[in-house]
């Protein structure tokens, strides 16, 4: 897997980013090979042309019908196949929660966006930095957020996490996931999710790319419940793409990566990882538009909770309280009769890492810039600038369409860890908290008897 590692090198045999299947959480079959998917069973005897079967499981086995998620797999070569994994020497700036060493700020946070690397030497693994962590990967709870910033495709080497389903939100150039069970092409306004333990690798099409990555640790990411807003809206099953079977039959060395309770370790392999000839379940990769989402908005007055923007959720031992909610802000129409428009001034028990893909965002005139982050943990009041302030409460409330944008937020019921590197980074913006600077005194009517 060296020199050219696209999905169409020699090699590879399989439909590439074509002819997707649709669905999100549906039941796939599909093969590369006519014959290799067994039929009427999962694990025969002896599997077509002498493949292994494989079951890799995304949920427990004694998960309710409805939430069990998994899938089979038909192989060239087991993936248990491989000498002992090593401590990785890379990734020293990737960690997973909790980080009980590491004081938590109660501050505001924004940082600039991450350098696109130049040289053509750093790949996804290398170009991978943890920002935040919260919860526990080993108990199945909580997240961590990366951001990654790459110049060179992914060669010689895959990457697995064993620490949680992996969601890529891309910002600036496409990324194409080459994993097990085929191949998926995602720009920025795509997104997509790689389960818990499936192993891929990272191509450049088109040369550096920057983005985000949110690694779930807890239960696996759904669409949200619609309630009130009826049987349609937000995102809709059909528009998530799931690929068909795709593998590289290419007898060479690769590396295997594995992310693990927060570190990574190492094993080579005398073959390519991505030999899986066959699968069938509802565990799989998939990839979504956000261009698609029908977002749900006021026609008569007050800006609306958030919760209303929420592609994917997942959920926590407490009802109606997310362990992640995956939230953005697209272009939409504002409407809003005598009404503050942007975002009110708020503190919430949730916290909030936010990230914009293009455009502005609505609350902020100036310093959060695509590429940017900003990090408001429980309880931080926040909310817009004094420029959008002051905008905001003098504009004509005529309908306005909000074009030409896209921000996101990971939303969390646990507290953030920022860790060491995040707080310590010179992309840190030092004066953030200046943007809430000068808002005027309100001034009230005085009468007798009132108390100054």
């Amino acid at each position: 897997m060296s020199g050219d590692v696209s999905a169409t090198a020699p090699g590879w045999q399989g439909q590439g980013d074509r002819a997707l299947l649709t669905g999100f959480g549906n039941h796939h079959a599909s093969e590369a090979v006519e014959g290799a998917l067994p039929v009427g069973r999962n694990s025969p005897q002896r599997v077509a042309y002498g493949l292994y079967a494989e079951q890799i499981s995304g949920t427990a086995f004694t998960a309710p019908r409805h939430e069990n998620r998994r899938s089979w797999l038909y192989r060239m070569r087991p993936a248990a196949s491989h000498p002992p994994f090593t401590p990785f020497a890379g990734g020293t700036l990737i960690a997973a929660g909790p980080l009980a060493d590491e004081p938590v700020s109660p501050n505001r946070l924004r940082w600039d966006p991450l350098a696109l690397p130049t040289g053509g030497t750093t790949d996804f693994i290398d170009g991978l930095i943890t920002y935040a962590t919260n919860g526990d990967a080993a108990i199945g709870q909580g997240l961590t957020i990366h951001l990654y910033a790459a110049d060179r495709s992914m060669m010689d080497r895959a990457f697995v996490s064993a620490d949680g389903e992996l969601l890529f939100v891309p910002q600036q150039g496409a990324v194409r996931l080459v994993t097990e069970m085929g191949v998926l092409d995602v720009e920025p306004l795509q997104i997509a999710i790689v389960p818990r333990g499936v192993r891929f690798r990272v191509e450049l099409p088109a040369g550096s790319v920057r983005g985000y990555l949110c690694e779930n640790h807890g239960a696996l990411l759904r669409l949200p419940e619609l309630g009130p807003i009826g049987s349609n809206g937000l995102a809709n099953a059909r528009d998530f793409e799931v690929p068909h079977a795709g593998f590289e039959d290419v007898d060479r060395p690769c590396t295997i990566v594995q992310k693990f309770m927060g570190r990574l370790h190492a094993t080579t392999i005398d073959h390519s990882p991505f030999d899986v000839v066959a699968w069938h379940g509802n565990l799989a990769p998939v990839r979504y538009d956000l261009r698609r989402f029908n977002a749900i908005n006021t026609v008569s007055f007050d800006h609306p909770d958030p919760s209303i923007f929420t592609v994917l959720t997942s959920p926590s031992d407490t009802a109606g309280v997310a362990n992640l909610d995956f939230v953005i802000f697209p272009p939409r129409w504002m409407v809003a009769e005598d009404t503050f428009r942007p975002p009110w001034f708020h503190r919430n028990v949730m916290s909030e890492f936010m990230g914009l893909i293009a455009g502005e965002y609505d609350a902020k005139a100036g310093g959060f810039v695509p590429g940017g982050a900003s990090l408001h943990n429980a309880m931080s009041g926040h909310g817009p600038d004094v420029a959008s302030y002051e905008a905001a409460i003098r504009a004509d409330l005529r309908p306005h369409r909000m074009a030409d944008t896209m921000a996101f937020m990971f939303e969390s019921r646990y507290v953030l860890r920022p860790t060491r590197w995040a707080m310590n980074t010179p992309l840190l913006q030092a004066g953030y908290d200046a943007c809430w600077d000068g808002f005027r005194k309100a001034q009230l009517p005085m009468t007798e008897g009132t108390a100054r």
